[in-house]
């Protein structure tokens, strides 16, 4: 019952209203705590001068699965030659540390260590395969430190779009999708492509709004509509996880309208919106429609979205869409690539890619997603992300933060890029820059309230102690790549960019209460046509524990009933 109290330090705390003030922390068996004004404390910390914020959360990370795995795979150069590669010590083997090395693709290890490193206790798989769950649950419970959880694809599920195309009643539709959270302990559903991974299969090259799927007779009006009204009746939290039709293709922001419209006023979330925001404008008949998507987005209070902003360099393009993936292998640097599917269930496409500054698609990109960001109103409706590792490795996040805080080092940054992609953006115009407060919404307090983490993301009494302490520097790059301080669950894990503690992180997931009787079709289905026997499907407490190294089991509690 020991209490630690974090001195002087000045708090950016959204959830709570607090916005630069000057206050101590106190800490108890791993939560913040009002402390009495006599009692004694048994340790501190001077923060005096320095920024106090909860810890990173990053709702939108490839971090655990079958294609991260394909990734580090696929790039063994990227594990090679990082320098952390090379031992510190004659003694020190090499090779003993390359597993857990990496830029673009890291091993578990390292992931973890990573985001402890910049202040981040947080990351969240966005697309786990209901039959690779458990291979998905086993790698983010290996990758130490930050807690995680995972949102199961479906979308392009077989069973799903079988009831969907027989017109099954919607609360049949719903128990299945309750099943499918349950049974692969997942924290949402992630749609891919809605409909269209399925139609490639069936070689239909593209699939939009409401186009029909040339077997199923659906569209993904109908996907969207039927799982964004399931997730609102079973209570699940965070919205419907979607990565729209048309990723990519110039001309593509009208789709992206219409998914949001699909929803009919219900939550819905647009994930790396910065490759769905695209125009046809111009001799290159390529145009940012930053613009009209944040218009969007603003005139609908029921959407949030993340950017997936790129960071010029070289990463890996992993993503469930083989459809796009298909497109994109022609452009893959180093020129290899691969693309695979399990069970029907979804898909998988893994292309190496180097963003470069003079290439114009590429500088507009970059653009495209700095515009969103400044063009929101709301920025407890956007979240940062990079689409790790697609738009960029995660470890890109300091350079992205000093992007949106400094106008000057965004305008140099800007002078650089290609000419033709600086004259058709309307990026030097935007003379918006972040505050620290807004920075502390759109990497704590906006994704925790997204997810329904309702003690994550904050500094109030009886939120987890997760914690990150910076050094307040005029550089934002620097000040937020080496917080002093990190604490997990009230543990100082890291000072000043350097490791001193490897706790186990915790899993979160979601209950969602459904009619049982769904588990007949599904068994039906199961025995019919897939590999794995329906007993063996569904991940139970005591082995969701397992995979997860020992961590900590962090249910997250669904919205009550209505009037309830």
């Amino acid at each position: 019952m020991s209490l630690t109290c974090l001195k002087g330090g000045t708090l950016y705390d959204p959830a709570n209203g607090v916005d630069g003030v000057k206050r101590d922390i106190y800490i108890r068996d791993g939560r913040i705590v009002d402390a009495a004004s006599n009692e004694s404390i048994d340790r501190d910390y001077d923060a005096s001068g320095m920024i106090v914020m909860a810890g990173g959360i990053d709702l939108h990370s490839h971090i655990g699965g079958g294609k991260t795995n394909l990734s580090r795979v696929l790039l063994p150069e990227d594990h090679r030659d990082d320098p952390r590669a090379v031992p510190h010590r004659p003694d020190e083997g090499r090779y003993m540390r390359l597993p857990s090395c990496g830029v673009c693709a890291p091993g578990t290890l390292a992931a973890g260590y990573r985001y402890a490193e910049m202040g981040y206790t947080a990351a969240f798989e966005p697309a786990m395969i209901a039959s690779n769950a458990r291979h998905a649950h086993l790698e983010m419970g290996d990758t130490p430190i930050i807690d995680h959880g995972a949102y199961v694809m479906m979308g392009n599920d077989e069973l799903f779009l079988q009831m969907l195309a027989a017109h099954e009643d919607f609360e049949r539709l719903r128990d299945y999708v309750g099943w499918t959270i349950d049974s692969s302990k997942a924290l949402g559903v992630k749609v891919v492509n809605p409909g269209g991974i399925s139609a490639f299969k069936f070689n239909q090259r593209s699939l939009d709004v409401d186009e029909r799927h040339v077997r199923y007779g659906i569209t993904p009006r109908d996907v969207l509509k039927t799982l964004t009204r399931a997730l609102t009746d079973l209570r699940v939290p965070h919205p419907l996880h979607v990565h729209a039709s048309n990723l990519g293709v110039p001309g593509n922001i009208e789709s992206t309208i219409r998914t949001m419209d699909t929803a009919e006023g219900l939550p819905i979330h647009l994930t790396h919106i910065q490759f769905h925001s695209y125009g046809t404008e111009g001799p290159r008949k390529f145009s940012s429609g930053a613009r009209a998507i944040a218009d969007a987005v603003n005139a609908r209070p029921n959407v949030t979205i993340d950017v997936g902003q790129i960071i010029f360099g070289q990463t890996v393009t992993a993503s469930g869409d083989t459809m796009m993936q298909f497109k994109n292998a022609p452009m893959a640097r180093p020129r290899k690539w691969i693309l695979g599917d399990i069970e029907c269930d979804a898909g998988c496409g893994v292309v190496p890619f180097k963003y470069r500054e003079q290439s114009f698609v590429n500088a507009l990109q970059w653009i495209i997603g700095l515009e969103i960001f400044l063009l929101v109103d709301d920025p407890w409706r956007v979240s940062m992300t990079t689409d790790h590792p697609n738009g960029a490795p995660f470890t890109s996040y300091p350079h992205l933060i000093r992007l949106l805080m400094d106008k000057s080092f965004r305008d140099e940054q800007l002078d650089t890029l290609h000419a033709d992609a600086k004259t058709a953006s309307a990026l030097a115009e935007i003379t918006r820059e972040f505050s620290l407060y807004d920075i502390a919404i759109i990497t704590r307090a906006g994704p925790a309230k997204l997810l329904g983490l309702t003690d994550r993301g904050h500094l109030g009494a009886g939120a987890a102690a997760d914690i990150a302490v910076y050094r307040d520097d005029a550089d934002r790059e620097r000040m937020f790549t080496s917080p002093a301080y990190v604490f997990k669950d009230g543990e100082l894990i890291a000072r000043d960019g350097t490791l001193l503690a490897t706790p186990t992180g915790g899993i979160h997931y979601v209950r969602p209460e459904y009619d049982r009787a769904i588990e007949k079709r599904v068994r039906e289905f199961t025995q019919k046509n897939l590999a794995t026997r329906f007993e063996n499907i569904a991940i139970g407490d005591d082995e969701i524990c397992a995979c997860c190294n020992g961590g900590r089991l962090l249910p997250v509690a669904c919205f009550a009933a209505s009037g309830s």
